[in-house]
């Protein structure tokens, strides 16, 4: 079938609404007796099983879903609103996946095997194939309907622990959505009210979703459906093959975005920013590929950190501001998430789950993702804190995996920033994970606290604003070239005296065997300057080398660059690089080492002002002990 963004019209979701109608009124499904009792053995929470195996009969159950949902609130003849939403829902998530498994029928060869089977029974390897594709459509339907229930519903409660899975039969694709049906009035019986109705619904969807991917290896037919991209506009809803388990539906993004004039201070961390956003946007939704990521130099992850009050959310909103204005501009879906501490569950893998979801979601190949880790101190714990929670190894685990893992695929659709005040809290493997390493330090010239000063004050007043240039410590092009200029040599005691001894050993660096020996020398001073430590330094010369400014109009209108074709925006952004310089090289290698040696230093810090801090609380504790002693009220 087509592996291209298919478009299901109305008119194809429209003919299966009758059937869909039927089927949340009343439906008639074969389930597997349960060999549980429904009542709970008295004083105790377990049930009588028998011994008696009835794995081969099947009984009949009529399933009324709409009476089941009106059950909610039986003193109300009249449905709420959660209550008609959900029915709703499973109306027109049967409907959609019923044309969906017709996609995937005129996609193969099934449409045609079905005409051929109408007018006379297959035989052979005809039947045998007839039989296999009609499964792998059966197939198709239920993951379309359960994936369209869980995008679709929304349910912010914590996802209840006693859903079981349906029933599933994949003889054809009425009978898979009528056990997803089936199962989903199960779930949802009882409810005891609307939150707890939707919190349940969606629960199960999630259940349904991990048991059919679990039940995928049975299905030799739906290899054509694994690329599919499928979207139905009206309701938000994306289908992407297999891959991905769809998450929640997206919203639309509420934010109070900053310009980069409005950010005072933190010169190269703005200038990658702008750089960033630009980078993205010539993402090609057709290769699913970015040019920036086949000729070097696109930032998958990147981490910033800083004092509290630098600027760290302020960077946030201008990046998510940015790419959010060149999408509208662009017509293009953007995603932005951010993972809080607030997504840590309680429950055992709950947490691992959540952060999967969000990796998925900023991860999905038809939309520009920017997703962000805000305080990842506190969100993610090192492996070797005994002292962290379940939940926060879980999160370190699948970042770690998501980053830099055996599965990992760069496709430059999207970027995960991590921001922490106490980067040195993180755990090591998942810190040099992050591609780049941004200070956040804020204002920190003059100019920068009149121009930060001037801007948060406004406009209400009439002072004089003295001799000043307002913003022009801003403008990005002077003030980055500053910033690194300032690099050439480092900024961090103990890696000046590295390049000090390399210096009079050496002197300037003019060749690769040259850099290569300063490398080696700063791995002797700090242990954590590693393999991927070097990668991370090459893939920041890489983008120095592709320090090209992206013209303002090429964004201004989509036809200009945006809307090209990849080869086209491949060689319009080759136009415009040029080779790496030595200065470059030395600036780069400078600026990361830097951060490796600042967080050693304020991990070893905080140690000593912790040490510190003991004795001086232990001889305060015998001063006043002494004194207790001496007016006799010491009594231990």
């Amino acid at each position: 079938m087509d592996t291209g963004l298919t478009t299901i019209s109305e008119t194809a979701i429209e003919k299966h609404r009758a059937t869909a109608q039927s089927f949340i009124t009343r439906i008639v499904v074969l389930e597997d007796p349960s060999r549980e009792s429904g009542t709970a053995l008295a004083g105790t929470n377990r049930r009588f099983v028998s011994t008696v195996s009835v794995g081969s009969v099947r009984r009949t159950r009529e399933v009324e879903i709409s009476k089941t949902v009106a059950a909610i609130h039986p003193d109300d003849q009249l449905m709420s609103i959660p209550q008609h939403t959900l029915l709703y829902r499973a109306r027109r998530g049967l409907a959609i996946a019923l044309a969906i498994s017709d996609v995937f029928a005129e996609g193969s060869d099934l449409e045609s095997l079905q005409a051929r089977n109408a007018r006379a029974p297959l035989e052979g390897d005809e039947a045998a194939t007839f039989k296999k594709l009609l499964s792998a459509s059966a197939y198709v339907s239920a993951f379309s309907f359960a994936s369209y229930l869980f995008q679709l519903i929304d349910g912010d409660g914590e996802a209840p622990n006693d859903i079981p899975e349906p029933d599933f039969l994949f003889d054809t694709p009425q009978d898979a959505v009528k056990s997803i049906v089936a199962g989903l009035d199960k779930a949802i019986a009882g409810s005891k009210d609307d939150a707890d109705l939707t919190t349940r619904a969606r629960a199960f969807a999630r259940v349904a979703i991990d048991g059919l991917l679990a039940r995928k290896g049975r299905f030799d037919g739906i290899g054509p459906f694994e690329n599919a991209h499928i979207r139905i506009d009206v309701d938000d809803f994306t289908l992407d093959g297999f891959d991905v388990a769809p998450g929640k539906r997206s919203k639309p993004l509420v934010m109070t975005f900053k310009k980069p004039e409005e950010v005072v201070g933190n010169h190269i961390a703005k200038f990658q920013s702008v750089r960033l956003a630009r980078m993205l946007m010539a993402y090609d939704f057709e290769r699913e590929l970015n040019p920036f990521v086949e000729l070097g130099g696109f930032l998958f992850t990147f981490i910033g950190d800083g004092a509290p009050g630098t600027g760290k959310t302020t960077l946030i909103q201008m990046i998510a501001g940015l790419v959010n204005g060149y999408c509208q501009v662009a017509g293009y879906p953007f995603a932005y998430e951010n993972f809080g501490v607030d997504q840590i569950s309680s429950y055992q893998g709950k947490s691992g789950q959540n952060c999967r979801q969000f990796i998925n979601n900023v991860l999905n190949p038809r939309v520009i993702g920017f997703g962000t880790i805000d305080d990842i101190d506190q969100v993610a714990a090192r492996r070797s804190d005994d002292r962290a929670s379940a939940g926060q190894q879980e999160i370190t685990g699948v970042l770690m995996d998501a980053f830099a893992g055996a599965s990992t695929v760069v496709r430059g659709n999207c970027s995960f920033g991590m921001f922490s005040n106490y980067p040195e809290n993180v755990d090591d493997a998942l810190r040099q994970r992050a591609g780049a390493r941004w200070l956040v330090d804020g204002p920190q010239t003059r100019d920068d606290y009149i121009d930060i000063f001037v801007l948060l004050a406004g406009k209400n007043h009439k002072i004089p604003l003295g001799e000043h240039e307002l913003y022009a410590a801003q403008e990005i092009q002077r003030a980055v070239t500053e910033a690194y200029e300032e690099h050439e040599k480092p900024q961090e005691d103990g890696l000046m005296k590295v390049y000090e001894r390399y210096m009079n050993e050496n002197g300037a660096p003019k060749t690769m065997a040259d850099v290569g020996t300063y490398l080696h020398m700063i791995k002797d001073a700090e242990p954590r300057f590693t393999g991927r430590a070097i990668k991370n330094v090459t893939d920041a010369i890489k983008m120095r080398a592709m320090d090209i400014e992206l013209p303002d109009d090429w964004f201004e209108k989509p036809e200009a660059f945006m809307h090209k074709s990849y080869d086209d925006k491949k060689a319009m952004i080759e136009e415009l690089r040029g080779p790496f310089s030595m200065d470059m090289v030395m600036q780069e290698i400078n600026r990361y080492a830097d951060s490796e040696f600042r967080y050693s230093d304020k991990s070893d810090d905080a140690a000593v002002e912790k040490l510190l801090r003991d004795a001086r609380l232990r001889e305060r504790a015998a001063r006043a002990m002494e004194e207790l002693k001496k007016k006799g009220l010491w009594n231990a």
